[in-house]
């Protein structure tokens, strides 16, 4: 079979596999996304924190997930996870097995790792806006929380948003670690596709083309909201 026959829809090819793929990764990626950037602005609140106990927490959770490899987080969620939740049901007399769904332990564990690199993001952004602003809200009589909201949160996404860029596109890669736990993303579809037929080079190939065009929309993405960002201060 030639390549157009092996890229064809259907029982014949293997387009359909690959497009499931690019559905699952772009899927994951997503979901991620919120979660790394929810858990990494609290860890950058922490760490500017009064509170000692805060901040040691923030920076041990960031030095270790900063410090592990992708890989080693993923099975450390994936099977870890797994032997606790096991244990603690066995404990509380609950038998019978326990698997964690690959999509959820991804999801977890590359947000812990994004969640991590996105908070120094967020604190940069932090330490770059004068205090002068903070200190502008007390004055108008406004509360902590709607001076954050209404003066320091703008800023901070103009701010925090090349970084944050620079942050997801390492994230659309990460996802393909991903596949070492069975999820069915690009790279294990197109390692399927191309054990099967032999045919390496061409679907890894496909695999390649297809994390540039998602990493090219991305940067497309990216570069709208920053325009948009600009234009609303300069309204403001």
């Amino acid at each position: 079979m030639d390549a157009l026959g092996y890229l064809a829809f259907g029982d014949t090819g293997w387009s359909d596999e690959i497009a499931r793929g690019v559905l699952v990764t772009a899927s994951l990626a997503l979901v991620t996304l919120p979660v790394g950037l929810a858990i990494g602005f609290l860890l950058a609140l922490a760490k500017q924190s009064r509170e000692e106990t805060l901040r040691l927490a923030a920076d041990i959770y960031t030095t270790i997930f900063r410090g592990l490899p992708e890989l080693l987080t993923i099975f450390m969620v994936y099977y870890g996870m797994q032997i606790g939740i096991r244990q603690a049901s066995l404990a509380l007399g609950f038998e019978g097995g326990f698997e964690i769904n690959a999509f959820v332990a991804g999801m977890i564990a590359l947000a812990v790792v994004f969640s991590s690199f996105a908070s120094e993001v967020f604190l940069s952004a932090f330490r770059a806006i004068p205090h002068g602003q903070y200190e502008a809200g007390d004055a108008l009589g406004l509360t902590r929380w709607q001076t954050m909201r209404t003066i320091i949160a703008p800023q901070l996404v103009r701010i925090a948003l090349p970084g944050l860029g620079n942050l997801w596109l390492i994230l659309l890669k990460d996802t393909a670690y991903i596949s070492v736990i069975g999820l069915s993303d690009i790279m294990r579809q197109a390692g399927i596709a191309a054990r099967v037929t032999k045919e390496a080079f061409l679907f890894f190939g496909i695999a390649c083309l297809l994390y540039l065009v998602l990493a090219i929309l991305s940067s497309i993405v990216f570069s709208r909201i920053e325009r948009a960002a600009r234009r609303s201060e300069v309204r403001a």
